[in-house]
């Protein structure tokens, strides 16, 4: 491509990414060593690659488009063969009705003949951009393999603006051979596993129907159907979930099992009416795997020293706290697996049961029936139980049984919705229990959240701001010696000057726990029976040596496991 090498420099120096110096010894290098400015910058690690190739795209005047987290509906993929999208390393991302025109991202943007050809194949008109190859290639890796554009063409050629064809619940096998929508269906369930999504959303919108995936906490929008063929996706999975696909003006829940190779996950269901249409929202859980231990949810320290202590008592109530999503079921299970043994009898009472423990007695809650957390506990209790499990107090009535059970011998775990540990006390209070109960009861109070870890691939130490040092300190306090030199740590997201291929450009691979937790002592149980509100009961806990989730967090942050920005977005008061 025919931009010159100061072309490309000016532009990077005007959008601050180089400087002016950098820029006129790159310029000299270039020349001297009859090397590419581009190549010199990617391989100095001065500039990622996107950047030079934004900046080539500018001084030739072709508009750039960035890929990563683009939905691009497969029908406008099948405007283009897999051949020629991988021959020529091209991928059409858009397309606009009105003027005909088909947008194509190249790695050559200027290769007319190949936009000729494009044009004849297509029979459209096509607009031509930059990209970088890289991305152009996930891309038709992640569409193409799936056959989702082909699935898209045969589908759109089947439907028809009739309803859809309304199948039977008991023709499941039936239902899985039939083809292209289920292929689809497929291919959203695929995707899903190999991006690691908890959950999937399938939302109808305006135009497109969008498919979402949740990713380490985080939505990101990876697909786009038609919108004629909302209602046959749907039909399919609400087939496979068993429910009703002839019922579309209320909610429904539904559950299936899904399995690509080693991986098998279970499916829970969820749909709703919405103005546009039925919402799906799918939530997986892995059957393998395992349920991880306490050290790697992110416990250490005195904490788990205080959360060991207080589990392996015979009896009392140990509580988990934080907003929905923060991880609190999947740190019982961790506590559950570890007290798990022939000797002892285990019960759990869910909302739903997320995960199956063997040697454990699950029971998921079923309000229709009459079977809620407080008629579960009541019969529990005549099960002859070591260790009970309540998903969450959330009634004065489960609140007065689950202490009950804590006085007459039991080991009680259950959760609540508090935004920290000391809010628990207050919360429980608030439920009706006597505070000279709840002071008796209670063991501990754990608080959570969940952050993602940086990558491990293209992490990089970073040097902050001197406030943000200043920041750390204070909060840190005595955690961190004051001669201790602060370096924080980032992902990339590249490698190289090209995207990581650990973590696909996110910057982030898995999630960790920060917490906080602190035992119930003789001071604490003094201020529960004086009903002394959170603050009070914050300050002994810290006074006795807890870390704050935040603390617990900057820590982490310090020690390179994930990034201050995380931690502030899920920790911050």
């Amino acid at each position: 491509m025919a931009a010159s090498a100061q072309q490309i420099l000016d532009v990077l120096v005007a959008s601050k990414k180089l400087s002016e110096e950098a820029a006129k010894s790159l310029l000299v290098d270039s020349i001297n060593t009859n090397t590419d400015v581009g190549d010199l910058l990617v391989k100095r690690k001065l500039v990622a690659q996107g950047d030079v190739l934004e900046a080539r795209a500018h001084a030739l005047g072709v508009p750039f488009v960035k890929l990563a987290g683009k939905a691009i509906s497969p029908d406008v993929i099948s405007y283009v063969p897999e051949p020629v999208a991988r021959r020529y390393t091209l991928v059409p991302f858009q397309y606009d009705e009105g003027t005909a025109t088909l947008s194509v991202a190249m790695a050559d943007p200027l290769d007319f003949q190949v936009i000729e050809f494009l044009e004849k194949k297509s029979g459209k008109h096509v607009a031509s951009f930059m990209a970088t190859p890289d991305e152009i290639r996930e891309i038709v890796e992640d569409i193409y393999t799936q056959n989702l554009g082909a699935d898209v063409s045969a589908a759109l050629e089947e439907s028809t603006p009739s309803a859809i064809k309304t199948y039977e619940a008991g023709q499941l096998g039936q239902v899985i051979r039939e083809a292209p929508i289920a292929q689809i269906v497929s291919a959203i369930l695929e995707q899903a596993i190999r991006l690691r999504a908890s959950d999937v959303h399938i939302e109808p919108q305006i135009g497109d129907t969008r498919v979402r995936y949740r990713v380490d906490g985080i939505l990101m929008e990876k697909l786009a159907l038609p919108a004629r063929l909302h209602e046959a996706v749907i039909s399919r999975i609400k087939i496979l979930g068993d429910m009703k696909i002839d019922e579309k003006r209320v909610p429904q829940d539904g559950r299936f099992n899904f399995k690509m190779g080693e991986n098998e996950v279970d499916l829970r269901v969820s749909s709703l009416p919405t103005v546009h249409g039925e919402k799906i929202v799918m939530r997986l859980l892995k059957k393998s795997g395992g349920i991880p231990t306490l050290n790697e949810l992110g416990l250490r320290g005195l904490a788990l020293k205080n959360l060991e202590v207080s589990i392996l008592r015979p009896h009392g109530i140990n509580l988990v706290t934080g907003p929905t999503g923060s991880g609190k079921t999947t740190t019982l299970y961790a506590v559950l697996a570890k007290l798990n043994n022939t000797r002892v009898n285990i019960m759990t009472l869910e909302d739903p049961v997320e995960y199956e423990i063997a040697g454990v007695n699950q029971v998921q809650i079923n309000p229709t029936a009459g079977l809620t957390f407080a008629t579960g506990l009541r019969s529990f209790l005549r099960q002859d139980p070591n260790i009970i499990l309540v998903g969450e107090i959330r009634d004065t009535e489960t609140t007065d049984l689950a202490i009950q059970a804590a006085l007459t011998g039991h080991l009680v775990f259950s959760t609540l919705h508090t935004n920290n540990a000391a809010g628990a006390i207050p919360r429980l209070l608030d439920l009706g229990a006597e505070p000279f109960l709840v002071a008796s009861a209670l063991n501990a109070v754990v608080g959570q959240r969940i952050c993602r870890r940086i990558c491990p691939t293209c992490k990089e130490e970073y040097e902050p701001e001197a406030a943000v040092k200043d920041d750390i300190r204070k909060v840190l306090g005595s955690f961190l010696p004051a001669d201790t030199p602060i370096k924080l740590y980032k992902g990339k997201g590249t490698v190289n000057g090209e995207q990581c291929g650990t973590c696909g450009g996110l910057s982030y691979l898995g999630r960790m726990g920060i917490f906080e937790v602190f035992p119930v002592s003789e001071a604490v149980s003094k201020l529960i029976l004086t009903r002394a509100p959170m603050g009070e009961i914050e300050k002994i806990a810290i006074a006795e040596g807890m870390i704050t989730m935040k603390q617990d967090g900057f820590l982490k942050a310090v020690e390179g496991a994930t990034t201050l920005e995380e931690v502030l977005r899920v920790a911050q008061d």
